[in-house]
């Protein structure tokens, strides 16, 4: 008998530790959005460590993003878009979600690799603990992002959708310089 108490206590035990992981998991749409932009983090980041530095500066053409104006504008819209939903972008940035000269101002920065990549996780952290706050109760309302509305489900989407614009668009970059995405390897 006693066997059998220790696995029914070692049962509930793991129990008790997997709940508090799993009620922290999101399920639907948000979920779903969550896991996508980590996939795409993991990704950027990537990019940004085996991008040599040298390149940063390189862009397609004149007027066009450069490599690391790329990296930071995706960082910047990480901070934007989500204080369409009153989360304030992180102060040390600089952004201010109404001025779109700060964002610019941010984009221009000239950062070196360690400086660059810092940028680009701390800002998608900010952005996935606004998607983890997200109560599923405002995903139906109504928020003005650029003078129109969005309900709260559809900027998400196009966060992400965003993000993925970019970064294939850094994908290209990368290739056009002969530089093959660390998880293509």
């Amino acid at each position: 008998m006693f066997p059998l108490l220790r696995r029914l206590a070692l049962v509930l035990a793991a129990v008790a530790i997997a709940a508090p992981a799993a009620a922290a998991q999101r399920i639907g749409v948000m979920g779903d959005l969550m896991s996508d932009v980590d996939g795409v983090r993991e990704k950027f980041v990537g990019l940004a460590k085996t991008i040599p530095v040298e390149k940063y500066d390189w862009r397609p053409a004149p007027g066009v993003r450069s490599i690391s104006e790329v990296f930071l504008h995706v960082a910047s819209d990480n901070y934007l878009m989500p204080s369409a939903f009153g989360v304030a972008p992180d102060p040390a940035t600089g952004i201010k979600s109404d001025d779109f000269k700060t964002l610019a101002t941010f984009e221009k920065q000239k950062l070196g690799r360690d400086a660059l990549v810092a940028a680009v996780e701390k800002s998608f952290a900010h952005l996935e603990k606004a998607m983890r706050d997200m109560p599923e109760d405002r995903m139906g309302t109504t928020v003005k992002f650029f003078g129109q509305d969005f309900t709260g489900q559809k900027l998400w989407v196009l966060t992400a959708t965003h993000l993925h614009e970019h970064l294939g668009q850094s994908i290209a970059y990368a290739r056009s310089n002969n530089i093959v995405p660390p998880w293509s390897k």
